[in-house]
């Protein structure tokens, strides 16, 4: 598809965001690598786009690499924090559902601790204008507006909420003054919960217990609306 004058415009006046350029340079070849690897991605899994939103056909998918599943399912999860093209919690089912509750919650945490990982890399490596680019410019605004003595219960709690954007997190996290190893534990251990009830759901749909997976479903879901209800008074709290 054609990018029309105004779109060109945008797109060459965003790199000015750098702030020299070398930084714009290192951008550029952080762009390329990524490029290259989507591409390579793009071809081995060609076949499979279809069905990345459907837990169903993305466990049977799973399933036929056998012993080879759940590096797939890592792989995947890890993709996911730092590209969004597969919901987590679609993995969460999916892992679940083939590998239970506590083999799938570890998959999983280990999928997410490596994306979180490289989000939070790419993020303090090329800085806020990188950021500026994934990340919506409210969103950074009220971080900003955060105590810094208040910065990791924040993060904390965001990670620990389900239905908050935790994957968005990773990247605007990377910005604060935290060691990197401080941020991957406050992404890991405050998402494990949830992951983990969703495995739950998985699992229960495996075994056919439909009514308590409805009923641990119908909790993790109410959970999420009340914690997106309330994600602005949750953040007013923890602003200095």
């Amino acid at each position: 598809m054609d990018l029309g004058l105004e779109q060109v415009q945008s797109l060459v006046g965003n790199v000015r965001l750098f702030r020299s350029s070398r930084t714009r340079r290192r951008f550029l070849v952080h762009a390329a690598i990524a490029l290259a690897v989507l591409a390579a991605t793009v071809l081995l899994v060609r076949r499979y786009v279809p069905i990345l939103t459907d837990a169903s056909a993305l466990r049977t998918v799973i399933r036929g690499f056998g012993a080879l599943g759940p590096l797939v399912l890592v792989l995947l999860q890890a993709v996911q924090v730092v590209a969004a093209p597969i919901p987590g919690q679609v993995l969460g089912l999916v892992a679940g559902y083939l590998y239970g509750a506590w083999w799938g919650t570890l998959y999983n945490l280990v999928g997410i601790t490596l994306g979180s990982t490289a989000a939070f890399w790419f993020s303090r490596r090329y800085g806020r204008p990188y950021v500026e680019r994934i990340v919506h410019p409210d969103t950074l605004d009220r971080f900003d507006a955060i105590d810094d003595d208040r910065t990791r219960a924040a993060l904390f709690v965001f990670f620990l909420l389900p239905g908050l954007p935790d994957d968005a997190l990773c990247f605007v996290g990377g910005l604060t003054r935290l060691p990197l190893w401080q941020l991957v534990v406050i992404a890991a251990v405050g998402r494990a919960p949830a992951f983990f009830l969703v495995n739950v759901v998985g699992e229960f749909l495996g075994a056919g217990r439909l009514a308590a997976s409805l009923a641990v479903a119908a909790l993790v879901v109410s959970v999420s609306l009340v914690a997106y209800r309330y994600h602005r008074d949750i953040l007013a709290y923890f602003e200095s």
